[in-house]
């Protein structure tokens, strides 16, 4: 059997806020007061250690101040002013329009009468062309023609009737 080493048990201290810089007796590293952030400051706890602590919650950034104001370029204004001027157009064209529709109808079915008529005459001409043509008679074309001898020389006439 062997003997175990016997070990001293001890607990764990309590832990304790670091002290500030200006506590006397500590060595550690210092810190101003300037250096404090915004919403610390020096506390003295109930046990008489003095300590940095969040006293109030952090504050929000301040808003960021609103731009100054800048003078309407004029390009702007231009289109301004011209906007109700380029709508009354509209309105007044739209007007215009829907008092014209009823003899603008009527000038599109004129203009769809000629279209036709024009398709119709191309297709028609053609065709009463070439019927009056075979309404004469062929012209007919006679031809004599006579020779004397093996070799001799022919002579003819040409008729047409």
């Amino acid at each position: 059997m062997h003997r175990e080493t016997p070990y001293k048990i001890t607990t764990a201290r309590p832990l304790t806020p670091r002290p500030l810089a200006h506590t006397p007796g500590w060595d550690g590293p210092r810190m101003l007061p300037e250096e404090l952030p915004p919403g610390v400051q020096v506390v003295t706890l109930p046990g008489g250690i003095r300590t940095l602590a969040y006293t109030q919650h952090p504050t929000t950034p301040a808003p960021e101040p609103a731009p100054a104001v800048q003078p309407i370029p004029a390009w702007a204004k231009t289109t301004a002013l011209l906007a109700p001027t380029v709508g009354g157009g509209i309105a007044a064209a739209s007007v215009g329009l829907s008092c014209a529709a009823p003899g603008l109808i009527a000038m599109s079915q004129a203009l769809w009468s000629a279209v036709a008529l024009i398709a119709a005459g191309a297709v028609a001409v053609p065709l009463v062309l070439r019927s009056a043509r075979r309404s004469a008679p062929p012209a007919q074309i006679t031809q004599n023609i006579t020779a004397t001898g093996l070799f001799g020389r022919a002579n003819g006439t040409i008729n047409h009737r």
